[in-house]
């Protein structure tokens, strides 16, 4: 009889060295994943901060706009996401109200049927977020946005351009473009 008692003991300490190092690792394994997500957290606030330095950089004295791209061009291969940065400067001078902005992305390419086979309709459909916005910068002020653009798999391999049309309150304010190169 003392024996069955004896394994009984036995089971349950095992059963417990069990619970407790499953729990161990359970916790483990829970500070690793918010360490490596708050880490990649960081990184893509710092990311944001440096594209936003160097739009920054970009603005020359009397600039009102910039696109934050290589040569003014976005080389893209089809099904894939990307982002285009760009930047408006408020530079209103003497005044100390807001402007209200908006900018539209739009397609600005007169051929772009007989060079890609499809309309400006299909290809401003390419945009998935950031297509317009209405925004208010104060004077000596900048305003950063993305225009988030995803290729579809069936996507015409070509060069399209793309204007950003910014006006400060309802009055042509600036323009700037940038390039969309499909690729494969």
């Amino acid at each position: 009889m003392k024996s069955d008692k004896r394994g009984a003991i036995e089971m349950s300490i095992g059963t417990i060295v069990i619970v407790v190092l499953s729990m161990s690792m359970l916790i483990l394994g829970m500070i690793l994943v918010q360490n490596i997500f708050g880490g990649a957290s960081e990184n893509v606030l710092q990311m944001n901060d440096k594209v936003r330095g160097e739009i920054n950089k970009l603005f020359v004295e009397d600039k009102r706009t910039v696109v934050y791209l290589p040569n003014q061009i976005a080389s893209i291969e089809q099904n894939e996401e990307w982002g285009v940065a760009f930047g408006i400067k408020n530079l209103a001078r003497g005044t100390v109200d807001v402007g209200r902005f908006r900018y539209d992305v739009t397609v600005s390419d007169p051929d772009v049927r007989t060079k890609c086979g499809v309309d400006e309709r299909t290809i401003e459909g390419w945009i998935k977020t950031g297509r317009s916005d209405d925004v208010t910068i104060a004077p000596g002020q900048s305003y950063f946005g993305i225009v988030r653009f995803l290729i579809p798999e069936n996507a015409p391999l070509c060069t399209v351009r793309f204007h950003i049309d910014v006006t400060m309150d309802n009055q042509a304010y600036a323009t700037d473009f940038f390039d969309i190169e499909v690729l494969a």
